[in-house]
């Protein structure tokens, strides 16, 4: 039997969890004064998810709050992006701490994105492993293969958009990787980046479709119409540098033989629940006793 690899977006679980419940400034708080909410959230979402997959090995990916090889590549990436709320910032180390006590491995590589972590992961563990991704971000797509599966948040803690290589096959006609060749004529507004000014999904999924890349299309340019030719070479560097920056990077300095080892998983409800009691995480500790 392979073993079952759950790979986490943290930042994922902990922004949906604490926009969730914060809706109308409602922040529950332990007895130091310290907002927990979205880390509530987050315990209830982890453990929903380990329930159904029962992972032998569970990891959780971070962002590490610092620039990014992608922000060498292009000064505006993410450079759009608001603060955030000062109730979240003290949950981003309480959290990680938490997560640790229950026996799950963190990890963060500076330079690099959690994406990036999570795809290095995915496919360094796919080998001779079934990989589960959570997320809320539709860029990881592009790591599904035979054995790694995206599961997209949708609401609640156990509603997902499931991704298999079977149905992103039949959604999309294309394989996962070709996302990155879509994401680079779509742009992408949360990152800041533009892509080519004009082309949407639609569009850039026909091309990519027709010419099976972005450099494919460029060379078939003079086959497109008149309108799309112009397009693109009006953008030819943006489409260029937006493919540079949509593709996952999967080769992050990872020591990843000896972080399956330490990844390996086995907990007790008991164990749970007296984490729950310590850090005052009664909400979770209710819905965790209640449903498991």
């Amino acid at each position: 039997m392979p073993n079952k690899i759950l790979l986490v977006d943290g930042m994922a679980l902990l922004f949906r969890h604490f926009y969730a419940t914060s809706l109308h400034k409602q922040f529950m708080y332990n007895s130091q004064g310290v907002p927990t909410n979205g880390i509530q959230g987050f315990v209830r979402h982890i453990f929903s998810a380990i329930h159904e997959i029962r992972p032998t090995h569970v990891a959780v990916c971070w962002d590490m709050g610092q620039s990014t090889f992608r922000n060498d590549l292009f000064d505006g990436y993410k450079q759009n992006r608001s603060a955030p709320p000062e109730e979240l910032i003290p949950q981003f180390d309480y959290v990680k701490e938490i997560s640790e006590q229950f026996g799950f491995v963190n990890i963060g590589v500076k330079n690099y994105e959690a994406d990036d972590v999570i795809g290095t992961l995915a496919q360094q563990y796919s080998t001779d492993n079934d990989v589960y991704i959570i997320t809320g971000d539709k860029d990881l797509l592009q790591c599904i293969n035979d054995n790694v599966e995206v599961w997209l948040i949708k609401k609640g803690f156990n509603i997902y958009n499931r991704y298999t290589l079977h149905r992103f096959n039949e959604e999309y006609a294309l394989e996962p990787q070709q996302l990155i060749d879509i994401k680079a004529f779509m742009g992408d507004t949360a990152d800041g980046y533009a892509g080519v000014k004009g082309i949407g999904e639609k569009t850039a999924i026909k091309l990519i479709q027709q010419y099976q890349s972005v450099e494919n299309v460029v060379e078939n340019i003079d086959a497109l119409s008149a309108g799309q030719r112009n397009k693109i070479n009006d953008n030819l560097d943006e489409l260029y540098l937006s493919k540079r920056l949509a593709e996952i990077h999967t080769q992050v300095p990872i020591d990843s033989e000896a972080l399956f080892e330490k990844m390996s998983f086995a907990t007790t409800l008991n164990h749970i629940l007296s984490i729950c009691n310590e850090h005052e995480l009664h909400v979770s500790g209710k819905y965790i006793s209640s449903h498991f």
